[in-house]
């Protein structure tokens, strides 16, 4: 008994005391709560992986805000964080830390003593954004690479309308093509590679398509809203500076490939023609002035229309870079190809016939888009305090689309090709010297953008009880264009600091001197119909069906003479001379950047084909003292405050110099030899808060007043004649305010920005008013009035949401975006209150990337989800509340319903660093 009492209370004893060791553990096991940062920058680090040395199911990864969770550990332990491009970092710990530990990782990248690499580990993250945003002396809006990648969005353009202020004008496609910065017109802002302005492809004026670009090649996106005295004076608006890839500090390899769809095509057929048969040069160009052109300088055979279902799009891209010779050459390649196909699908009404019906045009867009860009990036360390850097792009954007046109009375079939090119090459040279005090950089540039659109042919046809006829009076047209920009530039800056102990000051001057030579060509012919084989009574009686099928069997007759007289043939030229004086000051928590800078313009033009008593060649001269100051004051180590004013100016386009004249159907148009250049103050107020280095709350305020704003106009003055022609009309104002929020948590994030824009401007327009004569036989007389409106393309309401989602465990991103842009004004008419406005749009993209192994990846990215229509109306007036059976908006009366289908894109993506 005794014996068997023994063995239950050592059996007892043993499972008091293992029971003690478990309770001792259960009791010990705690939960360690950290976050990562970097340990020079304190950026924090996302995808950091953290394990508990002995108990391998403890683990966890940092999240979006670098922080971690560990649950369930018992002490003491080891903790080890590791990191690509990291040193692996093992952290003791005996007993629970009592509040959130911080790990700092550091660099595995060698320290180079005698060589400045230019790209360093996490250059394209958000990490990386933020700080230029939060460095910079001017008030500024960048997105990183990084962002762009995991964006919806394959072109320049596209990612832009995800910036705060930002609008996106769009091409016939539904792709952004320009942007509206803070309710101020495409032409008000200029665009930068590498802080170098381009040359633009348009063949009238300044701006630059930015869908020509793939944004992937992009290490951010700048968007600077207020100008300092060392950057060129045109950019009342702002500039937008794609700042490329840098060779990396050690090789780095990347490369992509995709497939894509537009899902319209899903209900109809792809429409094309053989665009690489077109003449590229028209008959008059190849031949002369004098020649009188025949039907057999032409060929028909670009003009067959072929259907077929949509092929899906392909794009692909590649970048590699290094250094080399013991880092003192670094080298970055990158290329983007890009072949989609879109599309676009609208009405446009009309008036109402007799039988109170409303005119419907149905109108159908096919367009396939092939798109290339490639640059090249090398940077020579010639030893510690000078270096040498030369940046080589090619951009290449083609289009060939056709749109087909029909209502009950009439159809029409467009087919154009169009191409354009942008290169730049820059030389660049940085330069230290003075032990650092005095720094010196230099540049030189060549660059040349070009426009070709060759036969672009528009076919007309009747339709008359079912008989579709070629028309007779004009059965079709054939147009030629083409224009180049050419720019040689050279940029100078110098930099002296001074450090006094207790402050530091900078001084800088510079200049630079652009000499831009710009051509445009035009060229166009009509034709009738005519078959010689007919009787005579019906040689000009061309009926589908019977006398042909397809464009190209159609038989025409040429005017001898095409119109070469037509205004768009001129020559340009542009010579820009600026220098600048800056000082930046700073003391303590304030930094103060004040300078001014002179920049003289002579702007000409030259019309290749003169008319007698005409002004053929003009010229503008003048030059603008632009004075600016920057206030950045830092109120603790999270957050500053930012006030700004800057001069800024807008000069007129080339065309809108040379004085044309365009006779159309309601009016007349004129250029205006006279025109000035616009100039506008520019005040901005900014508070930012920086919670942690990824994140963001930011809150400004901007006023512009613009003096002399150039806006057409009816104008009555060249005899008896009116035009609606460029002017300038006294003042104009535009304010408002932008709010930017960026915040992550543990697996998730939101990005919002939201922008009010209000502006007004006051332009003659003309308006119809009751005869004061009772007796007079006309009702109504035409006369000027004033009107007050916003600027073209603000729209009041730009919205942004995004939600931004990473799971680090198991490889996932993802983002949810959604815009919305308020109405907007969309065509100034010359007619009082009859001005046409796009209606508010709202758009809904995702994206999503899954980490297949260390190196690769596959994504999906769809875009328009909702496949939201854009609608043009004109607003409720006196001129059309009483129409009846027409399609009305928001009581006005619709002009055009476009839809333009979702896309999504399906890829690969390979990196190797």
């Amino acid at each position: 008994m005794s014996k068997t009492l023994c063995i239950l209370f050592k059996r007892l004893l043993t499972l008091v005391t293992i029971g003690l060791f478990v309770f001792a553990g259960v009791t010990n096991a705690q939960t360690i709560r950290g976050v990562v940062t970097d340990s020079q920058s304190g950026e924090a680090l996302t995808g950091v992986s953290i394990s508990s040395n002995g108990q391998p199911s403890r683990k966890a990864i940092t999240g979006l805000n670098g922080h971690f969770s560990m649950e369930h550990i018992t002490f003491p332990v080891t903790i080890t964080c590791t990191y690509v491009g990291y040193i692996e970092k093992h952290i003791s710990l005996t007993i629970p830390p009592e509040k959130e530990i911080e790990i700092k990782l550091s660099s595995s990248n060698v320290s180079l003593k005698e060589v400045a690499v230019l790209s360093s580990h996490g250059d394209e993250t958000e990490n990386k954004a933020r700080s230029v945003e939060r460095q910079a002396m001017n008030v500024m809006n960048v997105m990183s690479a990084k962002a762009i990648e995991l964006s919806p969005d394959i072109t320049v353009a596209n990612v832009l309308q995800r910036m705060s202020g930002a609008v996106v004008e769009r091409s016939a496609n539904g792709e952004g093509r320009y942007a509206i910065l803070r309710g101020m017109d495409k032409r008000f802002n200029y665009t930068l590679v590498n802080g170098i302005k381009i040359p633009s492809p348009d063949n009238k004026n300044r701006f630059v398509p930015l869908d020509i670009f793939p944004a992937e090649l992009l290490d951010r996106l700048e968007v600077t809203k207020s100008l300092t005295a060392n950057m060129e004076a045109d950019g009342i608006g702002g500039a937008i500076d794609m700042v490329m890839k840098d060779a990396p500090s050690h090789r780095s390899i990347s490369a992509n490939l995709s497939t894509g769809y537009n899902f319209q095509y899903f209900k109809r057929d792809f429409q094309y023609f053989d665009h690489s048969i077109i003449n590229p040069k028209s008959p008059t160009e190849k031949y002369g002035l004098a020649y009188p052109v025949k039907m057999k300088d032409f060929t028909n055979a670009n003009l067959a229309l072929k259907a077929q279902t949509a092929l899906p799009g392909l794009n692909a891209g590649f970048s590699y870079g290094d250094r080399f010779f013991k880092q003192q050459l670094g080298i970055m390649l990158a290329g983007s190809v890009q072949n989609n196909y879109r599309g676009n699908t609208n009405d446009l009404y009309g008036g109402v016939g007799s039988d109170f019906t409303q005119t419907i045009t149905h109108r159908y867009f096919s367009e396939q888009q092939s798109r290339m860009g490639f640059h090249a990036k090398f940077d020579y360390n010639l030893d510690k305090n000078n270096k040498l850097v030369w940046y080589n792009a090619y951009m290449n954007f083609s289009e060939a689309q056709v749109r087909d046109a029909e209502s009950r009375t009439s159809q029409t079939t467009r087919m154009l090709w169009n191409q354009q090119q942008i290169l730049n090459s820059t030389l660049k040279g940085l330069h230290k010297l003075a032990n650092n005090r005095l720094q010196l950089d230099w540049s030189a540039v060549y660059a040349k953008a070009l426009n070709e659109t060759p036969d672009n042919t528009q076919i007309n046809v009747t339709i008359v009880n079912g008989l579709y006829r070629i028309a007779q009076d004009v059965g079709a047209l054939r147009r030629w264009e083409h224009n180049s920009d050419e720019d040689k530039a050279g940029y100078l800056n110098m930099k002296y600091f001074i450090n006094t102990g207790k402050s530091q000051i900078e001084l800088s001057t510079g200049g630079l001197y652009r000499d831009k030579i710009r051509n445009s060509y035009f060229n166009e012919y009509l034709f009738r119909p005519f078959d010689e084989n007919k009787p005579e009574e019906a040689q000009r009686e061309l009926i589908k069906g019977r006398d042909w099928n397809n464009y190209d069997e159609i038989k025409f007759e040429v005017k001898e003479f095409g119109n070469i007289s037509d205004p768009l043939n001129y020559d340009a030229s542009e010579k820009i001379a600026a220098g600048y004086l800056q000082s930046k000051y700073v003391y303590h928590h304030l930094q103060l950047l004040a300078g001014i800078r002179a920049e003289n313009t002579r702007q000409g033009y030259l019309l290749k084909f003169p008319t007698e008593g005409a002004r053929n060649a003009g010229e503008q001269n003048y030059t603008d003292m632009l004075p600016s100051a920057h206030l950045k004051y830092e109120l603790n180590k999270h957050t500053n405050l930012r006030a700004s004013y800057a001069k800024a100016i807008n000069r007129p386009s080339f065309f809108e110099i040379v004085p044309y004249q365009i006779i159309s159907e309601d009016y007349k148009e004129r250029g205006n030899p006279d025109i000035q250049h616009t100039v506008a103050h520019n005040y901005d107020l900014r508070y930012e808060y920086y919670p942690r280095q990824a994140e963001q709350f930011m809150l400004g305020l901007f006023y512009k007043k613009i003096i002399n704003p150039i806006e057409f106009s009816m104008v009555t003055g060249f005899g008896q004649d009116t035009y609606y022609m460029p002017m300038n009309f006294g003042n104009a104002y535009n304010l408002g305010a932008e709010l930017d929020l960026l915040k992550y948590f543990n697996w998730f994030g939101i990005k919002a920005n939201y922008t009010y824009t209000h502006s007004r401007i006051t332009t003659t327009k003309k308006d119809e008013m009751p005869n004061p004569d009772e007796g007079a036989s006309n009702k109504y007389i035409t006369v000027n009035v004033d009107q007050s409106r916003p600027l073209y393309g603000q729209a009041a309401h730009v919205v942004n949401f995004s939600l931004l989602f990473k799971d680090v465990r198991h490889g996932w991103d993802g983002q949810l975006a959604y815009s919305y842009t308020g109405e907007r004004l969309l065509i100034v008419s010359p007619y009082y209150n009859r001005d046409s406005w796009l209606a508010g749009f709202s758009q809904f993209d995702a994206s999503i990337e899954k980490k297949l192994s260390r190196h690769m990846g596959t994504f999906i990215k769809a875009s328009n989800l909702l496949n939201s229509p854009t609608i043009q109306y004109i607003k409720l007036n006196r001129q059309n509340e009483s129409q009846q059976h027409v399609k009305r908006y928001k009581g006005g009366v619709v002009e055009r319903y476009n839809y333009y289908g979702q896309n999504i894109m399906i890829g690969i993506r390979y990196k190797f660093s």
